[in-house]
Formats: C-alpha cells, structure tokens, sequence
C-alpha cells in the first residue's frame, strides 16, 4: 500500500483548529459518560481524552484519528474496577496493557486484527452495547446509587445488572427522566432532522449537555419538583490553583502487581485496545480523502505511550475511537494538529470550568451513553448477520450472548470456538469435488481432490468412501493436489487393496505422485473415452475417457452431501 507524505503540522492551520474544536465538542461528554459508565472517577475520562488527544496525537503517524477512551472497553474496566476493588490499583492493568502494546509495536504484530472473524469482533461490540444500555439505564431513572454496579451479569447479591434495573423503579427520578428524554429526542433530531445535521460545528450529544443542563437549571430557578439534585450531578473536584489541579491526578499503587488479576486485565485490555485501534485506523485511513496510511505497528507504540502515561496519572485506558475519528474527518481536519488541539482544550476545560461541568445531569450522560450502546448493539447488525446465514450468525450471536450473560474474555472465546468449529466444518467440505458422469454402461464417480487435503478432511473422505455404491467405477483423481496428509493416503491405500475389491468397486487412481506410494492406474493426460455411441454397442469395460466426448450429468456436489 503506498503511503503519501506526512502532511505538515501547521499547513492547514484555521481549519485544522475549527476542527479540533469539533471533535472536542463530540468528546467531552463522551469522556464523562464513559468513565460513569465504567465505575471510574469522572476525573479519569478527561485525563484520558487529554492524554489521547496531545501526547498519541503528536506520537502517532495517522493524521486523522482521534484517541481516547472508547465505549468498547468500558465492560472490561467495569469488571476491572469492581474485582480488583479499588481504582489504583486498576492502574496497575492500565500500565500493563500500555506495556504489552509497545511491545507488540516493536514485535509487528499490527496484523492481529486481520486474524479474528469480523463476526466475533461485532458480536463482541454488540455485547459490549447491550451492556452499557443496561448498565445505564438506572442512571437515566436517575438510581445512582454507585457508579455502574457489578459487571456480572447474573450476580443476584444486589450489584448485577438485574437487580438495579428492577431497585430503579423504586427510586426513581421524574426530573431525571425528563432530562433524559429530552436529551434522547435532541439527538435523535440532530441525526434525522438534515437541517440540523448540516450544523457539523454543533454535535448532537453537546447539544444535549447544553440542553440538559440548562433545563435543569431551569427546573431549579422555578424550585420545581423536577429539580435535579446533587447527587445526580456530575462531581468533578474544584481545585484552587494550578498545584491544586494536579493533586487531583491518582497515581497507581504498584503493589498491585503482586496480583495475578492485575496481569490477567492488563493483557485483556492490550488486546481488546490494539484491536479496537487497529479497526478504526484502517476505518479512519479509508475515510480519508488524501487515502493516507497509518503504520499500524508504529499506532501500536504511540498507544502503549499513551495508556503507559494513562496508568501513571490516573487516566481511564485509551484507544483510537471512531466516533472523534469520524467528526474530525467531516469537520474538514487535514493534519494531527486538530486531534492534539481537542486534547489541549480538554485540559483547559479540567483546569478552568470544573464547577461548570458539575452542573451536567448525570442522566444526560447516560441518555448518550444509552444512544451509543444502542449504535453498537443496533437491531440492523443482527439482521446483517443472519442474512449471512447460519454459519456467520451462530458465532456471532453466541459472542454477544456470552460477553452479555459471561463476561467479555469467555464471551470471545465461546464465540471463537464456535467460529472455528463451523470453519473446520467447512473446510471437510471443501476436501474434494464430487461429480458423477452418466454413460452407456453405467455412471462414472469422479472424486477430484482439492489442493490441500489435511487430517481435518479424514473423516468425510472416509465416509463418502464408505457410501460408494457397490460394484461402481470410481475415479479418485489428484492432478491438482499438492498436498496430501498420511493419514489420509492411508485411508486410500487401505481403500484400493481391501474394501474396493471386497465390494466389486472398480477404482482408478489419476495423478498422485510417486512419493506417495499408491500407484497410478489412468494418466491424466490420456483421460479419454474412445467409443461408438449407439444403443447396441455398450461402452467396453476399460474404455479410457475423454471428457470433450461425454454424456455429462454433472452434480458438482460438495464433500459429505452423499454420505450425510
């Protein structure tokens, strides 16, 4: 793939900080949101957005993707947080992962992604999406009780998912349900209404921070009932001084990695978060009009930097996401410097309007972290995948069942296994050819075997060997083979000096080489039939075939159709 000349970071200044300040729009009230949807500290989202934005912006080589916490990681920290039991020594997980990243950076492993079906990686997404809508939903009630409660699905000790949702209709908020309505409907007219679409500069889900926040003030100013109250707000700490600010970062408790678990979400979220990346840069690359290309092994170092900082500082751990990616390329971005522009603006919101942000309805997060969830469980990508059919849907919708009802690593892997199941299902199928020709004196069974025969293909070969019809002349053909597994020239060995004359099978063998010690009966260049089509003048038993001069019935079937 050719890779255009890295745009200068200062050529395309006006509209490269217009569009920084699009995609900050966009990602504030994603890095609040995110973080309440993650059981983190609130503090903890801005610190990654800020950390994603100037330090992965300046060190990565892509020029339009936008780095930070992302919605697909938000069930691992959740259980992440929750299991370890305190949010220092998750930062330990985050130092982890940022280290194993770097070195799969220094390994070349950026085509990892390339090794996973798309339809576990969706249906892991999809999981993820229904978990942040269940998981939130007490919140747009307004039932705060903690910040997400417990990631097991199925827990019954009172902080599952579950028991919140069914506590929630008993504590809940009318003002807070109001606000999240309202803040549903502004986004959905901000994606439906084209009027509104056209105003890329103001994003639906700002608009609805605004818009909730306001109405909530006005709620208070008319000492209505419906008044939110502090305790569904966002709680930022309000710092005196630029020393008072930095007292706020929470540094890791390196005892922590005297934990196994500690290692165990590490690995899990460099995983999840290189494949995550990996997916929108080649996303973000394609959206790019210049069509210019991201290394993804040098994108795999700048995030390992990035989540390495992010475990130091007290930040949530990072990915390049999407939603930021996309704005920043409609919003007309040419070069990184809008990505680090968010990130600076980010910082100066942290440090200078914390009180303002503490007047966000956390019900308005929600109703946008519902809105996303529901992008990535999205009724139409279960419709995608069963149109697809069976073979493409089980693993996916055993991934989103297993992420949803497990948690995200044995979700993926029933989902993998069910995956590579229905693959080695298949690749019997593909073993060999099965065509039957239809002559004077009988019908002619070809099995022309495939490129590659491994051990996987054994146990079909050997059933539809077992099915052939007695007394049938049968035609087992490995011109195009190149190879072929022992076991399976056993089976053919055993076939041609013992089960073949015991069931009168007349077989002959065309094009198996001579290592393979089974000798050939017809040469595949000389296949011919040499004979006078008339009803009284059967074919000889040994007439050599030509198949320009055939009377063909060809079925084409795939492996195992006759024996199954």
């Amino acid at each position: 793939m050719s890779t255009k000349a890295e745009t200068p970071l200062f050529s395309n200044l006006g509209g490269d900080l217009a569009a920084g300040l699009v995609v900050f729009f966009v990602a504030l009230p994603l890095c609040l949101g995110i973080a309440l949807a993650s059981g983190a500290p609130l503090f903890a989202g801005l610190i990654a957005g800020i950390v994603g934005g100037v330090v992965v912006g300046l060190l990565s080589k892509s020029h339009l993707s936008v780095s930070g916490p992302a919605a697909g990681l938000t069930a691992i920290v959740l259980g992440a947080v929750t299991d370890l039991g305190a949010f220092d020594l998750f930062l330990c997980a985050v130092l982890v992962a940022g280290v194993v990243q770097l070195a799969l950076g220094f390994l070349k492993a950026g085509t990892i992604a390339n090794y996973l079906p798309s339809n576990v990686i969706e249906g892991m997404l999809a999981g993820i999406g229904v978990i942040i809508i269940l998981k939130q939903l007490p919140h747009a009630v307004g039932f705060d009780r903690d910040a997400a409660g417990n990631f097991s699905f199925l827990d019954t000790s009172g902080g599952g998912t579950f028991a919140p949702l069914a506590q929630a209709l008993d504590f809940l908020t009318p003002g807070a349900v109001v606000v999240a309505l309202a803040s549903v409907l502004i986004m959905k007219a901000w994606e439906k209404v084209p009027a509104l679409k056209r105003l890329k500069v103001l994003p639906g889900p700002l608009v609805a921070v605004v818009c909730g926040v306001l109405l909530n003030e006005a709620f208070v100013a008319t000492g209505s009932s419906l008044a939110v109250t502090r305790e569904h707000l966002v709680n930022l700490p309000v710092s005196e001084g630029l020393a008072g600010f930095f007292g706020q970062f929470t540094l890791p408790d390196f005892g922590g990695f005297a934990n196994q678990k500690v290692w165990t979400y590490g690995l899990t979220i460099a995983v999840v978060a290189s494949i995550e990346t990996l997916l929108c840069i080649e996303a973000v690359d394609t959206l790019d009009p210049h069509k210019r290309y991201t290394p993804p092994n040098h994108e795999l170092k700048a995030q390992g930097v990035g989540n390495i900082l992010n475990g130091l500082v007290g930040g949530l751990p990072i990915t390049s996401v999407i939603v930021r990616s996309s704005a920043n390329v409609n919003a007309g971005a040419q070069s990184k410097l809008s990505c680090v522009a968010h990130g600076v603006l980010l910082l100066v919101c942290a440090a200078a309007i914390p009180a303002v942000l503490n007047k966000i309805p956390l019900a308005v997060l929600a109703a946008i972290l519902i809105l996303t969830g529901y992008k990535l469980a999205n009724p139409a990508l279960v419709k995608r995948w069963w149109a697809r059919g069976w073979y493409q849907f089980v693993p996916f919708a055993v991934t989103v069942l297993g992420v949803v009802l497990t948690d995200l690593l044995i979700g993926v892997a029933l989902g993998l296994a069910v995956s590579v199941a229905f693959i080695l299902r298949e690749n019997q199928k593909s073993a060999y050819f099965f065509r039957r020709e239809k002559y004077q004196e009988g019908d002619i069974i070809h099995l022309h075997l495939a490129q590659e025969v491994t051990f996987l293909n054994k146990a079909a070969i050997k059933l539809t060997l077992e099915h052939l019809p007695p007394d049938a002349y049968v035609i087992i053909d490995a011109s195009e083979t190149v190879y072929i597994d022992h076991d399976v020239m056993e089976l053919i060995r055993e076939f041609k000096a013992v089960k073949a004359p015991e069931r009168a099978i007349r077989l002959d063998l065309v094009g198996f080489r001579e290592s393979y010690r089974v000798g050939n009966t017809l040469d595949s260049r000389h296949i011919q039939i040499e004979h006078t089509e008339t009803p009284d003048a059967p074919l000889p038993r040994h007439a050599r075939l030509r198949h320009g001069r055939l009377i063909r019935d060809l079925t084409n079937e795939r492996l195992g159709q006759e024996g199954a």
